[in-house]
């Protein structure tokens, strides 16, 4: 099955059996691997992407429900320049990891946390971020990094749209 949809602001067709799901086509096909495989059951986080403009778990989406919509990976939320976003600038300031398999996910949930619920409170971000686990952070540098990096998105809002 030939499925056509944009990443990271190009448009891109895989070819793969309709049981694909959206990780695996963006991984395998794609070779864009800061997407991680975590659990495969959408408990973890660690493959979270935008799909127009929403943070979705992409282990639990087909390829095929992916067609024609826009899709933003990891790679794709820095500047053309290479300039960080206000997010990833936040996590590396703050220290928001560690061994670094959950930080990819982390930061784009965050990143959709913070455009849906500007100026959340630590027990929000904590009840927001639910759904994305860290083995090693204990996340309080992680909490702290989205307030940081939500923050500077509010200050920055021109420069943290999350596609190339």
């Amino acid at each position: 099955m030939q499925v056509s949809f944009t990443v990271n602001g190009r448009d891109v067709t895989v070819d793969a059996p309709p049981n694909t799901f959206l990780v695996h086509a963006i991984r395998e096909h794609l070779h864009l691997t800061g997407t991680h495989v975590g659990c495969d059951t959408a408990q973890c986080g660690a493959c979270t992407v935008h799909v127009d403009g929403r943070a979705i778990k992409s282990c639990n989406v087909l390829v095929g429900q992916v067609a024609g919509a826009q899709v933003t990976t990891i790679e794709g939320i820095a500047q053309p320049d290479g300039t960080m976003h206000p997010m990833q600038a936040a996590f590396k300031e703050c220290h928001g990891l560690q061994c670094g398999f959950c930080t990819p996910g982390m930061v784009m949930s965050a990143i959709d946390l913070c455009n849906h619920h500007p100026k959340s409170s630590e027990t929000e971000i904590r009840e927001l971020l639910d759904g994305n686990l860290c083995r090693c952070t204990g996340y309080q540098n992680i909490v702290k990094a989205v307030q940081v990096g939500g923050a500077a998105m509010l200050a920055e809002p021109a420069k943290t749209t999350a596609t190339a």
